[in-house]
């Protein structure tokens, strides 16, 4: 392994309890494809200040980061098959996170901690890092499965949210190596949204704002799901091609994609999903889908974004 030119796979800790199980599936992550690994810490606002204050009399030593140094005997006591770099960052989480990032396999952060981390998925910070992410984002959720942070088939299959149209093949692609990888079934998870019946519509007062009959009609429900399903094989045909060993389950189902994902997330190793699709309205599914998967999830989740030059094509490990 060349380990100045393997693509690393990037850790950002915080010391909390929750990024220390991101950390530690990141580490499965990394000695699965045997990549290095960067742990990444980036300092509170307080201690910035009281660097750049002493950085500016002179003084020395400068400030340790505690943090960084107590995470480094973690994984030293645990042991590692790979490389190890440990490397503590100034400026916000959003901004020098995505820069660590660049040209990395995978960013993995925990859902919960310290500092800047502490709101990570409860608004702006969390949907702006999953934005900016230049490699397959993966976020352990605090409540995870202590099966789903292993790295072998015990941790349970790998699930891709998968929309025939619009998914990226980027995406697809990463969930097929990831289930190849560790030798775990994909299943591949669409989901049809279906018209409200009709007689559920209450009439409005004037016909000028009467709702149309929904086309097409509830009892087409069994025709819908059938081409639904002949639109997926067709779209996963040339991936299942290229990864014969890859056991898949094809699923469609009605309903709301976030909701089934999020239901079948309870005994899956990795959820899978794009961060952007080919069309403009569909930036709406990145708030819909992407996030609320993000939010409840009960696995590890990968938020895969569009092809970049400088990214490897490799899965999660």
């Amino acid at each position: 392994m060349n380990e100045v030119n393997d693509p690393p796979v990037v850790a950002a800790v915080d010391g909390s309890e929750h990024s220390l199980r991101a950390l530690s599936w990141a580490l499965g992550a990394a000695e699965t494809v045997g990549a290095p690994l960067v742990v990444a810490h980036v300092r509170s606002d307080a201690l910035q200040l009281g660097a750049a204050r002493i950085a500016s009399l002179g003084t020395e030593p400068e400030l340790r980061d505690t943090v960084l140094d107590a995470v480094r005997t973690v994984v030293e006591e645990r042991g590692h098959t790979v490389p190890v770099r440990y490397d503590s960052l100034d400026g916000t989480v959003t901004e020098v996170l995505p820069a660590a990032a660049r040209g990395a396999r995978l960013l993995v952060t925990g859902s919960r901690g310290h500092g800047g981390f502490a709101t990570l998925l409860l608004g702006s910070t969390g949907r702006a890092l999953a934005a900016r992410s230049p490699c397959p984002l993966v976020v352990v959720p605090h409540e995870a499965r202590t099966a789903s942070l292993d790295s072998g088939p015990e941790a349970g299959r790998i699930l891709l949210g998968l929309h025939p149209e619009e998914t990226p093949d980027e995406v697809v692609t990463f969930a097929f190596e990831t289930a190849g990888r560790r030798g775990v079934p994909l299943e591949a998870m669409t989901a049809l949204p279906l018209p409200p019946n009709p007689s559920a519509l209450v009439a409005a007062p004037s016909p000028a704002f009467q709702m149309p009959p929904p086309l097409p009609l509830a009892d087409d429900t069994e025709d819908l799901l059938a081409e639904a399903r002949r639109v997926q094989e067709t779209r996963l045909r040339p991936f299942a091609e290229r990864w014969p060993d890859v056991k898949l389950v094809r699923t469609v189902a009605p309903g709301d994609a976030a909701g089934l994902l999020v239901d079948a997330s309870a005994d899956a190793a990795l959820l899978v999903v794009g961060r952007h699709h080919r069309h403009r309205i569909a930036e709406l599914l990145v708030g819909s889908v992407a996030h609320a998967v993000l939010h409840h999830a009960a696995c590890p989740v990968a938020v895969v974004p569009p092809p970049a030059a400088d990214r490897p094509s490799v899965g999660a490990g």
